[in-house]
């Protein structure tokens, strides 16, 4: 057996007839990545404990009529009667209980939890490696497992702000498979993110399977906001271009959740000659490439035709035998819907068309005198000055 260095031994206290070795050491190793992984079990099961059980308060007070039962202070009551049993535990407030009880509210319809468990077929098709069906928690009580993927805090934001099961759905999805901080989320519904999401005019129907089919189109925007670049009066389209790779992280915010950036302007042979795309993406949970085309000028027929080309060549070329067809996104200064549909008839590459504004445009340097020019015109004004003293 290999004896092992100092470096790499455990710490190893007097004991009786042991002998280290690499054997040991690996052994240590697995007990210590099993016990680890336990650690993450644990915490993962204590949190769906949790917020199954915070379902359970909100269906009771929901079921029991309980203001109805014993006047409309019960929940102030419970709170205090709660607090005094558990003194080490703030989840039990005033408003927090409310917020248990709203929340059931939201998700305990039958719509709700249909939308709940569609939610689960799409993670695991993204390869997430969670239990998603409802599960029996305490009795007969239904707690939505998918529920459990997302902070208490997070949905207690989301049901406050969102207006609809759909719109709150969205967020929870979001949050699962984007790993949305609290402060991201909250970021996203001041946005209004939900509105703009999905909204973007294509013909994903006609040429995608169903289920891609809906997350092509949840991946697109109807409107892109590019408030965060900056770029000259009069831009053209690789200015727009560097300003966005410049910013590359905020643009894929922007983009949305799965996004990521292959590279600007990149090279395809065809024929023997050098065709490049504005920007090419892979999206991780359509898996799928993505051809994005920009133009600083409103959607014009003929940019349909480039954005079909550049689709079947990253089909021919780019694309793996276990990726989803390539789709192509044209984002550019405005668009008409009758013209968009009206060029898309007879294409049969799956695309779409989205708008963007608020770019910043700087200040021309034109307008401002240069350090040489602000001194002469000192020197003018100390001339003209002296001349009038004479």
């Amino acid at each position: 057996m290999t004896e092992i260095t100092p470096n790499n031994a455990p710490h190893i206290v007097s004991a009786k007839d042991f002998r280290l070795d690499t054997d040991y050491a690996a052994w240590l190793s697995e007990i210590k990545r099993r016990y680890h992984s336990a650690q993450i079990k644990a915490a993962v099961k204590v949190n769906t404990e949790k917020l199954a059980f915070n379902w359970s308060v909100g269906r009771d007070l929901v079921m029991r009529k309980a203001e109805e039962t014993w006047g409309s202070g019960v929940v102030e009551q419970l709170s205090f009667d709660l607090q005094e049993a558990f003194p080490n535990d703030r989840g039990f407030s005033t408003t927090n209980l409310w917020a248990m009880k709203k929340w059931y509210l939201f998700f305990s319809s039958s719509d709700a939890i249909e939308k709940l468990h569609q939610v689960g077929g799409e993670l695991q098709q993204a390869n997430i490696q969670q239990i998603m069906k409802l599960h029996q928690f305490g009795g007969d009580i239904d707690f939505p497992l998918v529920l459990s993927l997302v902070p208490w805090r997070h949905q207690v934001n989301i049901i406050t702000k969102c207006k609809s099961v759909d719109e709150a759905v969205f967020y929870l999805r979001e949050c699962i498979l984007g790993g949305w901080s609290r402060q991201t989320l909250d970021n996203s519904l001041r946005a209004n993110l939900y509105k703009t999401h999905g909204n973007a005019i294509t013909n994903f129907s006609e040429y995608l399977p169903e289920v891609q089919c809906r997350m092509a189109q949840e991946i697109t925007k109807d409107n892109y906001d590019f408030g965060f670049v900056t770029v000259p009066v009069d831009y053209k389209e690789e200015q727009l271009e560097a300003a966005l790779e410049h910013n590359i992280t905020r643009f894929l915010l922007e983009l949305g959740t799965g996004f990521a950036f292959i590279g600007r302007q990149k090279e395809l042979i065809v024929g023997g000659r050098s065709r490049r795309i504005d920007m090419l993406f892979y999206h991780v949970r359509l898996k799928a490439y993505v051809v994005v085309e920009l133009k600083v000028k409103p959607f014009d027929p003929a940019y349909a035709g480039k954005l079909n080309y550049y689709v079947n060549a990253v089909d021919e070329l780019l694309k793996g035998d276990d990726d989803n067809p390539t789709i192509g996104l044209l984002i550019c200064s405005g668009k008409d819907e009758t013209d968009v549909r009206w060029a898309f008839k007879g294409i049969q590459t799956p695309m779409g068309v989205a708008s963007y504004d608020n770019v910043r445009v700087a200040s021309p340097t034109g307008l401002l005198p240069s350090a040489e020019e602000l001194q002469a015109r000192v020197r003018m004004v100390e001339e003209e000055f002296g001349k009038s003293g004479d």
